[in-house]
């Protein structure tokens, strides 16, 4: 099952994809896609995000692949909708996508092993998880300028139920930056898979409900401009749509 979360007429609903191209909302009405404003399908707690999770993408930013998960974490400013604005902030010089397969947290896990850990997910959605490369300190150190930006990690367009995901370690990831492909990838190619990483969080903290993994991204980075449209998408999850534009434009003003 696929759900997603809309405001229509300035009330929020859970949804579910209709015929062609129109949601159902929980109330039964069926709405135009285009008529909607999406949300992300869910509503964020903890948020862990992967640095370097494939060998590939390690490869291209000239980095040794990590021995352990190279992981931190990310604020609720940061999330946005399918078919929402992300700004690109004015003084930066280089801003990418990355196309990432998100795992939703189902229910409280500590000390998971790892043939046990696909029973605490909840499901899956296509993350986009913008940085801003100029303010890379080093591989194993993201700060919170290059990774939360406000409305820098867009999510959706829908959740997708666990039990129809056969394998999730063998989805296509792909992104297309105004039409033309320029990334890739396949979740086979993660470093560490979705097992190891519940089994690693679980083991030092308490995961929960709404929790939220970002499990990294593939190589094909390219640099993002005001009126980019991005597209990141994943075979049986999703294909989520994202705008760039200018901070002057979002704000009205330079911040």
């Amino acid at each position: 099952m696929k759900t997603a979360r809309v405001a229509v007429d300035g009330n929020i609903h859970f949804a579910t994809p209709g015929a062609g191209d129109t949601v159902i909302l929980a109330t039964g009405r069926t709405v135009a896609a285009d008529d909607v404003v999406w949300l992300p399908p869910i509503e964020p707690r903890t948020t862990f995000a992967l640095g370097l999770n494939y060998a590939d993408h390690a490869r291209e930013l000239a980095f040794k692949a990590p021995d352990e998960p190279l992981v931190f974490l990310k604020s609720a400013n940061t999330f946005v909708g399918h078919r929402a604005y992300t700004v690109r902030p004015a003084d930066v010089q280089y801003m990418h996508y990355e196309c990432e397969l998100a795992v939703v947290i189902g229910r409280r896990a500590r000390h998971v092993p790892k043939e046990q850990a696909y029973d605490y997910v909840r499901g899956y959605m296509v993350a986009n998880d913008y940085a801003v490369r100029d303010y890379l300190e080093n591989y194993y150190r993201p700060n919170l300028r290059v990774k939360n930006r406000d409305t820098c990690t867009p999510l959706g367009p829908w959740l997708v139920d666990r039990d129809d995901v056969p394998d999730p370690m063998n989805l296509t990831l792909r992104t297309f930056v105004n039409g033309q492909q320029t990334q890739q990838g396949n979740t086979r190619d993660m470093i560490f898979d979705i097992p190891t990483l519940i089994a690693y969080l679980s083991g030092f903290m308490t995961l929960d409900a709404g929790d939220m993994i970002l499990t990294g991204t593939p190589q094909g980075l390219a640099d993002t401009q005001p009126g980019d449209e991005v597209v990141t998408q994943i075979d049986g999850i999703g294909r989520l749509v994202n705008t760039i534009v200018a901070e002057r434009h979002y704000y009205g003003c330079d911040q």
